[in-house]
């Protein structure tokens, strides 16, 4: 009897050692996690420290980091307006606001015309400009117009006035009206709203630019400029002025402005852009089409 007494004393005994031992390991782990935790938070606090210290939670930081909206594409409705084309929209931000880009605009009448568009003063006419020319939107179009401003008019792929992309946007850079006379003509001896080479938006109506644009071929004065400028021409002049002299018939409105001789944009092209240079060319007729340098006419 002893002897199996002895026995069951020593199995408990065995028995509560291993519990203890249990116990004792789960004691060491809860340790050991709540060593980790109080490390992590720790940690953590001094990350978050840190960052508040260089102004991590700062709105104002998230204010100045974020992108600047330069442009705004106003929708137009393509079943409204069955000449409206989809090739997408120009960003809206990231866009160059200085500088100039080449525009070269080779046509059906000689030499390409070359013009600068002044990213300065018509950031999102530059942007529309070479969106479109990326999407080969204006190549093999026909200019339709020779306006009574002098000017030749270009940029919509179905000829009729009513054409354009799918979004249009607002006014930029338009000239100040000039003095008036006591006539309530332009005061003698001023210049031109829209020099001789000038490039500009034209849109029905107006403030709705999409694509249509405007070289002008001779010196335009008016007391209401309403003509967005975006540039200049800086070469080809003489090829725009031989396409102003062209014969003109009726454009199936009873206005007499459409070209007799089709006037077609083979190709127009615009590329990145560069710093503005000191010197910048104004047109000027010449054999090859090359301007002469002067002071800019924009």
């Amino acid at each position: 009897m002893a002897s199996s007494r002895d026995r069951q004393r020593k199995l408990a005994r065995a028995k509560l050692d291993r519990q203890l031992a249990r116990r004792a390991a789960r004691a060491r782990r809860r340790r050991q996690i709540q060593a980790g935790v109080g490390a992590a938070v720790v940690l953590l606090l001094i990350v978050a420290g840190t960052a508040w210290a260089l102004g991590a939670f700062d709105d104002d930081g998230k204010q100045n980091t974020a992108a600047e909206e330069i442009c705004l594409w106003t929708p137009q409705d393509a079943t409204a307006n069955t000449n409206l084309k989809d090739v997408g929209t120009p960003a809206t931000t990231g866009l160059p606001t200085d500088g100039v880009s080449a525009m070269t605009i080779t046509t059906n009448q000689g030499a390409p015309i070359t013009v600068e568009l002044d990213l300065a003063t018509a950031p999102c006419g530059g942007a529309s400009m070479a969106h479109l020319a990326s999407r080969s939107f204006y190549d093999n179009t026909k200019c339709h117009e020779i306006t009574a401003e002098g000017a030749l008019r270009c940029g919509d792929p179905s000829g009729t006035g009513l054409g354009g992309p799918t979004y249009s946007f607002y006014n930029e850079n338009v000239p100040t009206a000039p003095s008036a006379s006591p006539s309530a003509s332009p005061a003698p001896d001023q210049p031109p709203a829209y020099p001789k080479g000038t490039v500009a938006m034209i849109a029905n109506p107006p403030g709705a630019n999409g694509s249509q644009f405007l070289i002008f071929f001779k010196d335009y004065q008016t007391t209401d400029p309403k003509f967005p400028i975006i540039g200049r021409v800086t070469g080809g002049i003489d090829v725009v002025e031989k396409i102003g002299a062209l014969e003109t018939v009726d454009n199936g409105s009873g206005a007499k402005v459409k070209p007799k001789t089709d006037v077609v944009i083979q190709s127009l092209t615009v590329g990145e852009p560069v710093a503005q240079a000191t010197a910048a060319p104004t047109p000027t007729s010449s054999a090859t089409g090359a301007p002469s340098a002067s002071p800019s006419a924009g």
